[in-house]
């Protein structure tokens, strides 16, 4: 294997067979996380492990993607034909299946260091098989643990008569493994490198492009077409879009911004969109909130609430559907190049990406970028970037534009003049956003597919390495990432300022650290960057209802002397740089009020804030009633929808959906009401409106007395989040969701 490499095979179980009699049967398979693995492969390399006991087989990765099956028989009516529609055709992973059964085979090991948020809570495996390691230490971790086995999935695509590849998704790990598995094998190890080719994945450049011989094995063919993995997304609640409005606030045109997935990723997203589309009326959401007065000095220093004439950068290890939302919005169109002295021009306000200046050649010498008798390396260095334009050449110190010859000695000012007459219309090269993964909906991916090579180009890939850290090109990247906010997710945030975002107090894992530290490490390293940590107030309901914002926590993720900006639906807490007894005071101000007492209590108690301290008035207010009261109204206006950019859920799936989680959320906070709901329901007949819903849950003609008991719970459930009475089924939002989608 390490004589030849980049062999097309469409046999995987040939392709397995090779692994096994080059490498042996001790195994420690690697592969990146989320959408780029290799899953024929996997399945085959794991069915091989059942079936022979002598093979020993560990699986190293991450954030392995499952179908959503459900447990009750409730949620498996619900999970099930949803499922079958949204991902038909994706293959799953045969070694999750036997997992979730309780039936992994003995002698197959899987350790992940990244996970879904509390998809592993309930396993004891999972949990002591969990990697606690950084995105960026994954691969070094990895290799210690005795990888000698890669594979990834990878897109490919015809370019100048050659088949190249394409790392796509997940350049991530990716990158920097095939480096070390090749490193391992110049020392006479044996490893294998795995590519397994599928043509709908999106051909994405930057450092993904990469030729066949990066890989031993490319397993290709139409069975390896198959249908990509596309998570339907989160609904955005009413607390979610207010804190998405606090943060918009904190982005400056011009800047550079990082966000996650999910329901928290969207509604920032959608904030900047409300404030960039219909400043109007983001201007009166604002004004409202009393957002301005309350935050007018840090809003003003670090801020921003007009629209994006400059636009942003994203510099994000996850570029996910939300980036794609602000490109359609004219917001993600800030460029960005691999170039110091052309971002410094940028920057400095001297060039711009759209027009290149009749001077440019003169500020390049002055700035010591090129030489003033232009050699071959500046000549390509000015095609490149397009500042001189195409189809010229360069030969002998004579640069040729077709039979006319200008001399490249720019110390001769009549010479400089003349250049000019050679200058490109704008520059070449630039991006609007380097993510090193992404996942996301099925219309996202078509979204990508269908751009122009020239467009795709603009959305780079590259490694961890390089998107979540500065070392390396921290001049260059530093000028890229201007103004950045890196905005992330925390689950508790202690008085202090420090957050858990990964694990409970007891130990265990409910995701793991991901990137979160490489990025806030960044955002205090970069003068003019900010970390915002967004954290919702509450979690829980009823007796559960439990505060986020606690005074002390048995974990840590993020420690209080890397505290920076903490966003609540209540407010904005900067925290940096300041002392605890300020720290405190202005987190307090953040949590709900049903806390704020307790809180307070505990910080005097300690000795942490003066005795004498009262909560200001303004921020006694803290309830989800405020926020539903403020935001609510603009419903009809189509903003602070459920879903702002459209979902493959079906409208009766929207309403049963939130009834049902709705119905979760009771059981566990007011169970007494929740029976006594339940009960009211066995003495009503069934309501006409429910009926669509109930067919959807195959409950419309009840074969059995549970059958029946289940109807009335469902009843209950859409009763409980106020849809009988309603237009079947919220069909205003739904339509205006749509309309979104397609806009």
């Amino acid at each position: 294997m390490n004589e030849r490499s980049g062999i097309i095979y469409d046999d995987v179980k040939k392709c397995v067979d090779e692994v096994i009699q080059y490498v042996g049967k001790d195994i420690t398979f690697s592969m990146t996380l989320a959408l780029g693995k290799p899953i024929l492969f996997i399945n085959e390399l794991y069915r091989r492990a059942k079936e022979d006991p002598e093979i020993k087989l560990r699986i190293i990765t991450a954030l392995t993607l499952e179908k959503p099956k459900g447990h009750s028989d409730l949620e498996k009516r619900f999970l099930e034909p949803l499922s079958d529609r949204i991902f038909a055709g994706v293959p799953e992973f045969d070694f999750m299946l036997d997992f979730r059964a309780g039936k992994l085979s003995k002698n197959v090991e899987v350790l992940e260091f990244f996970c879904k948020a509390g998809g592993y809570l309930a396993f004891p495996e999972a949990q002591q098989n969990h990697l606690a390691t950084n995105y960026t230490h994954a691969n070094r971790d990895a290799m210690a643990l005795g990888a000698n086995v890669f594979g990834q999935l990878i897109g490919y695509r015809e370019i100048n008569g050659k088949t190249m590849y394409s790392m796509s998704c997940n350049p991530d790990v990716c990158l920097e493994a095939v480096k070390n598995m090749k490193e391992l094998r110049a020392k006479g190890k044996k490893v294998a490198i795995i590519g397994e080719a599928n043509k709908n994945m999106p051909f994405m450049y930057g450092d993904a492009v990469v030729e066949a011989d990066t890989y031993d094995i490319i397993l290709q063919g139409p069975k390896y077409d198959y249908e990509l993995f596309c998570p339907p997304k989160d609904p955005v609640a009413l607390a979610d879009h207010m804190i998405g409005i606090n943060v918009s606030t904190l982005i400056k045109d011009g800047g550079t911004i990082q966000v996650g997935i999910g329901a928290l990723g969207d509604a920032i997203v959608s904030g900047l969109i409300l404030r960039n589309d219909h400043n109007d009326l983001y201007q009166e959401v604002l004004a409202k909130s009393g957002l301005i007065k309350r935050y007018e000095k840090l809003i003003n220093e670090w801020g921003d609430t007009g629209v994006f004439e400059k636009g942003l950068y994203g510099s994000s290890e996850m570029f996910v559907d939300a980036f794609m939302q602000m490109y359609k919005s004219k917001i993600l169109k800030r460029k960005v190049f691999e170039s110091i002295p052309l971002m410094k021009l940028i920057n400095e306000g001297r060039l711009a990406p759209d027009s290149i200046p009749i001077d440019i050649i003169d500020q390049l010498i002055e700035m010591k970028a090129i030489h003033s008798k232009l050699t071959d390396e500046d000549f390509t260095f000015l095609t490149e970037f397009g500042i001189l334009k195409k189809g010229l050449s360069y030969e002998s110190g004579l640069i040729r534009d077709g039979e006319t010859k200008y001399s490249a000695d720019m110390s001769h000012e009549q010479n400089l003049l003349e250049i000019r007459k050679l200058l490109g219309k704008e520059l070449l090269g630039g991006q609007v956003i380097l993510g090193a993964f992404f996942v996301g909906p099925k219309a996202f991916y078509q979204a990508l597919n269908d751009m122009s090579e020239e467009e795709r180009k603009l959305f780079g890939m590259s490694g961890v390495e390089k998107v979540n850290q500065l070392y390396g090109g921290e001049e260059l990247r530093a000028l890229q990432r201007k103004d950045a906010r890196f905005v992330n997710t925390g689950m508790v945030a202690s008085l202090l300022g420090s957050i858990a975002s990964d694990q409970l107090e007891d130990g265990r894992v409910i995701s793991g650290i991901g990137g979160q530290y490489n990025f806030v490490a960044m955002g205090h390293a970069l003068p003019d960057a900010r970390v915002i940590i967004m954290v919702k107030s509450t979690k829980g309901s009823g007796k559960n209802l439990k505060s986020n914002i606690v005074f002390s926590y048995g974990h840590c993720s993020v420690p209080k002397h890397l505290r920076d900006i903490i966003v609540t639906e209540y407010g904005i807490a900067d925290v940096r740089s300041k002392p605890e007894k300020q720290v405190i005071a202005e987190l307090i101000n953040v949590a709900d009020s049903r806390f704020q007492k307790q809180l307070l209590d505990q910080a005097k108690k300690a000795g942490k804030i003066p005795l004498d301290y009262e909560i200001p008035e303004e921020y006694r207010n803290n309830y989800p009633e405020r926020i539903t009261a403020l935001l609510k109204p603009y419903q009809t206006h189509g903003v602070f929808q459920p879903f702002p950019f459209g979902t493959d859920l079906t409208e009766t799936e929207i309403a049963l959906g939130g009834s049902l989680k709705g119905l979760k959320r009771l059981s566990s906070g007011n169970p007494l009401k929740m029976a006594t709901g339940l009960l009211q329901e066995f003495f009503r007949s069934m309501p006409e409106s429910s009926y669509p819903y109930l067919e959807r849950l195959n409950l419309h003609n009840p074969s059995s007395i549970q059958e029946r008991v289940l109807r009335k719970l469902v009843v209950f459930a859409l009763r409980n989040n106020n849809l009988l009475n309603s237009t079947f089924p919220q069909k205003a939002v739904v339509n205006q969701v749509e309309k979104n989608r397609y806009l």
